[in-house]
């Protein structure tokens, strides 16, 4: 699992097995995790977060959505 970059208490990662869904980065502190779209920046899930750190969470994955994305595209390929 590929780790992108780590922001305090926050690693931004990504499975190698999901090439099949559209670009995503998990998010993990701790016990808890969640899960942000790229493109959208939508959160598509958590598990442990409270709503306030979620959108601390949203905020950070914005800022680095440009080098979340082109890991992304590096590790699965352009065309995902």
């Amino acid at each position: 699992m590929p780790n992108v970059v780590r922001v305090g208490p926050y690693r931004f990662y990504f499975f190698s097995h999901e090439p099949n869904e559209p670009p995503h980065v998990h998010i993990d502190r701790d016990d808890a995790t969640a899960k942000v779209w790229l493109g959208s920046g939508e959160l598509a899930g958590s598990r442990g977060f409270r709503p306030k750190e979620i959108n601390v969470i949203l905020a950070l994955a914005a800022e680095h959505r440009t080098l979340l994305t082109e890991a992304w595209h590096e590790y699965f390929g352009a065309d995902r």
